[in-house]
Parts: structure tokens; sequence; C-alpha cells
């Protein structure tokens, strides 16, 4: 079955269509995909992965045409980006 596998950088990003057998987990289609390879500091033991924008386990099945998404550690805190603009009311 064909799966996609996705990863990106601010300057820099991958889309890798790949085929994988049935029953195959996300972390078979990211290893599948080689994408490691093109990423070398991707740490799956760190980094959270997800389908379509959902957060799953590495375990979880995969079904036909659903694109993986490896994310980026989040660098800055939302709440924080948002200002105090509780208090500016």
């Amino acid at each position: 079955m064909k799966v996609s596998v996705t990863y990106a950088l601010p300057d820099r990003q991958a889309w890798l269509e790949v085929d994988v057998p049935e029953q195959a987990t996300v972390r078979d289609a990211i290893e599948a995909s080689g994408i490691i390879r093109t990423f070398p500091m991707l740490d799956l033991n760190l980094q959270k992965v997800g389908v379509f924008g959902k957060t799953v386990a590495l375990e979880a099945r995969l079904e036909p045409g659903q694109r993986v998404e490896i994310y980026r550690p989040i660098t800055a805190d939302p709440v924080a980006l948002r200002g105090n603009s509780e208090e500016d009311e």
C-alpha cells in the first residue's frame, strides 16, 4: 500500500511516497522511506509522530494513502508568544 512520510525544517522539507506492506506501522513507513538518511538528526525516540495532524504511536497501523508526519520539537511556549493579551483588554 502507498503512504507518504513528511518532515519539514524552516528551510528544508521532504515529502516521500513509499510502498509498504499491508499492516505496516508508522515506524515501518519511516524506515522504508529512508528519511532518516536525509535528516540524520531525527531521533524517533524523542520526536513525536502523527498521521494527518494527529499524534500517534510509532507502532500505530497505517491505512492506504495516509500521511505520516514527523514533528519538530516545540522551541517556544505558544502561550508566551500570545503575550499578555488578556491583561491588555
